[in-house]
């Protein structure tokens, strides 16, 4: 069965297309933000596919980037190592192994450097909102400075 994959728009509504005949339909799916976000859908020309439902603020890019990070409060000392896995204008995603985890509402400090032609280093205050085995998802807390930096490297 087909997976697509609806970007939910701040009306609370998502455009989906049928992987079989191609027809678009808009659909409200506010009543599913608090329950599961995959569904199964049946198209008209009567094809079945998974429908699966993205509520993110922002568009997420996959990536691979080293990096660090330590509690925010800790003065100079106490850096840890991280992959960055995902980022977006709000927040980022990062993997940490065999080392102190840290815990959720907690505030960090990472630092980066981004891919891109100059090499973007990045310094960011987060708040730890997910955290899943050696998964942390994070949010910004003020992007400040790099917000440009980082609109222009999350461009499809």
């Amino acid at each position: 069965m087909n997976t697509i994959i609806g970007y939910v728009l701040p009306d609370e509504t998502t455009s989906i297309t049928c992987p079989s005949c191609n027809r678009v339909r808009r659909i409200p799916v506010k009543k599913y933000r608090k329950t599961s976000h995959s569904l199964t859908a049946r198209c008209t020309c009567n094809a079945r596919f998974t429908l699966h439902l993205d509520f993110r603020h922002y568009y997420r890019k996959e990536i691979d980037l080293p990096g660090l990070w330590k509690k925010a409060r800790s003065a100079g000392r106490g850096w840890q190592d991280m992959r960055v896995r995902n980022l977006s204008r709000g927040g980022l995603g990062f993997t940490v192994s065999g080392q102190q985890q840290p815990e959720e509402k907690q505030a960090l400090l990472v630092e980066f450097q981004l891919d891109d032609r100059k090499k973007t280093k990045i310094v960011q205050k987060v708040r730890v909102c997910t955290v899943h085995g050696d998964y942390v998802g994070c949010k910004f807390i003020d992007l400040g400075l790099f917000e440009k930096e980082l609109g222009f490297y999350l461009l499809p």
